[in-house]
């Protein structure tokens, strides 16, 4: 296997000016090759559209949805029968006086139900394990922390 992966998008503005701040869309459509279209937006406090997708959300997305499956690998390589994961993630954007801003924490809340008693301890250790190997968390400048539940079925 490659040690350097390449991803690729197509990312469209679905706009037709910008004369002001206040009456231009911020909706566009992502494009992946062979995936379905996402349509995303600005956040509402930056005049996006609340019932679509926006880069915040996604970036939240992508630290879940990557530390779920670098646990979901981890557990199944060690026969840990993991029978059900769900998350509740939750991201701090602080806006600063000069219009910028930056993420400065996300923290996931995995609760994760094991099929046996026995297999808890190791369970509650791989979300360690998956927070150090998520490709995801190890790329951005902020922590990311992990509260995770694990209990038996």
């Amino acid at each position: 296997m490659a040690n350097e992966h390449h991803y690729t998008l197509h990312l469209q503005w679905n706009g037709d000016h910008t004369r002001t701040y206040d009456d231009y869309t911020r909706e566009h459509v992502i494009r992946i090759v062979g995936k379905p279209d996402l349509v995303a937006t600005a956040d509402p406090i930056f005049r996006g559209d609340a019932a679509q997708h926006n880069p915040e959300d996604l970036l939240l997305a992508a630290l879940s949805s990557c530390h779920m499956l670098t646990y979901l690998a981890l557990c199944a390589r060690a026969r840990i029968d993991v029978r059900s994961y769900r998350d509740q993630a939750t991201g701090t954007l602080l806006l600063t006086p000069d219009g910028g801003g930056r993420f400065t924490e996300v923290v996931l809340h995995p609760e994760v139900m094991v099929a046996e008693e026995q297999m808890l301890a190791k369970a509650r250790e791989f979300h360690l394990a998956a927070h150090k190997y998520c490709f995801i968390a190890n790329s951005v400048n902020f922590p990311v922390r992990c509260e995770p539940t694990v209990g038996a079925a």
